[in-house]
């Protein structure tokens, strides 16, 4: 089965995407979206995005219509890596690149600096912590770098690197989510 949600601004605005119907995949949903990209508006254009944990690409596809330099997506599930890679034919949109990977196995390899960050991970597997610390130890973040971390209500972040500081916290139903500067 497959499963559509819009693109909510920028060039593909009202764009329909489709996504894999996979286990733990969860599209963030458009309300949060619109939230986040009100908060991103003057850091995205012209900037390197990095979406781990992709999904759905519903991040990633979002940046990139709103005028993001490049954006990766990191998906290891090939069923939704395939679908985010016809995604990106399906709008032209050269400047998004999926790789199928372990994001973990991924943050272990050769570092580029990216200036935003998404971090989605399936819920209650513990990824957060990990790959936050990858991302900061294996020189992933630009300087200034935002983080967008979307986790379950429940979860408390308090194991983050020290020299992220909280920009801005919501909550809407289950989904709590978070935007960090990197200082």
């Amino acid at each position: 089965m497959q499963n559509k949600l819009r693109i909510i601004g920028g060039q593909w605005r009202s764009r329909i995407i489709t996504f894999a119907d996979a286990p733990d995949l969860r599209p963030t949903p458009g309300r949060v979206r619109e939230t986040l990209f009100n908060w991103l508006q003057y850091d995205i254009i012209g900037r390197t995005c990095l979406d781990l944990y992709a999904g759905s690409g519903a991040l990633g596809f979002e940046a990139a219509s709103r005028g993001a330099k490049s954006v990766v997506q990191v998906e290891s599930n090939p069923q939704a890596c395939q679908t985010l890679r016809q995604n990106a034919a399906a709008l032209l949109a050269n400047q998004v690149s999926s790789v199928q990977a372990d994001v973990l196995a991924f943050l272990a390899g050769k570092a580029e600096g990216f200036d935003v960050v998404f971090i989605d991970p399936p819920f209650a597997q513990n990824k957060v912590f990990e790959t936050c610390q990858a991302l900061e130890n294996n020189g992933w973040l630009t300087a200034h770098a935002k983080i967008y971390v979307e986790t379950e209500r429940a979860l408390m972040l308090n194991d983050l690197p020290t020299n992220w500081q909280l920009l801005k916290h919501k909550t809407a139903g289950e989904v709590a989510y978070h935007l960090f500067e990197r200082s």
